[in-house]
């Protein structure tokens, strides 16, 4: 593992932004229920946190030598990641409504003009890759080129591995489910039984509830 992945992961658990509910899952807006859910609109709140999530997405430009002309940030939980990265790196900062406005340009891409642009997109999670497509899709439409997308963490479905393969974007993200998991573990706050349940759904979410005797 990186040293980001290491720093983001202990910075994500630091604030509660990941949490585990084995005895209780949760049910995600896709239907899959789940042991454990990421809350990254949480690091505002915590700016020490926040900036070593932010210095990782640039970081994470360098390494992998993204080049862009605006950065977009998905609606609403992706925008204050954006909106900072732009400003660490004096860019363009745009945003991208989940629904078009019902007046005005009904353009679902606000801020400014993308067309001709090359735009990097920033989300706080990816579960199955919906949203974030759906804001590539967006994107492209008002003739901007997206070719990458940024992100704090994925739970790395194969599901949104095909759909961004699909879609022709490059998803990098900041850190790792099994890193988590492996701090979490050496910290205490989950059991070996925990730990084995939670990697269970990570290997096939959609069957994990019958699997359990949970649907």
């Amino acid at each position: 593992m990186t040293n980001t992945q290491n720093d983001v992961a202990r910075a994500l658990l630091a604030i509660g932004a990941v949490g585990f509910t084995p005895a209780s899952p949760i049910t995600f807006k896709s239907g899959i229920l789940s042991p454990v859910y990421v809350d990254n609109r949480r690091l505002p709140f915590w700016p020490d946190q926040w900036r070593i999530v932010i210095q990782g997405f640039q970081k994470a430009i360098n390494d992998n030598q993204i080049e862009f002309d605006v950065i977009a940030g998905i609606e609403a939980a992706g925008i204050p990641h954006s909106a900072a990265l732009g400003y660490e790196l004096g860019r363009p900062s745009v945003f991208v409504r989940k629904q078009a406005k019902e007046h005005g340009t009904r353009s679902r891409v606000e801020g400014g003009d993308v067309a001709g642009r090359r735009v990097l997109l920033v989300e706080d999670l990816v579960t199955t890759g919906g949203s974030s497509l759906a804001g590539v899709e967006a994107l492209r439409q008002d003739s901007a080129t997206v070719q990458n997308c940024l992100a704090i963490i994925s739970y790395g479905f194969e599901e949104a591995r095909q759909a961004f393969e699909h879609a022709d974007v490059r998803l990098h993200t900041l850190t790792t489910f099994e890193e988590i998991l492996q701090q979490a573990g050496e910290s205490g706050r989950l059991g070996q039984a925990d730990l084995a349940m939670i990697r269970d759904w990570l290997d096939d979410p959609h069957d994990w509830a019958e699997r359990r005797g949970l649907a």
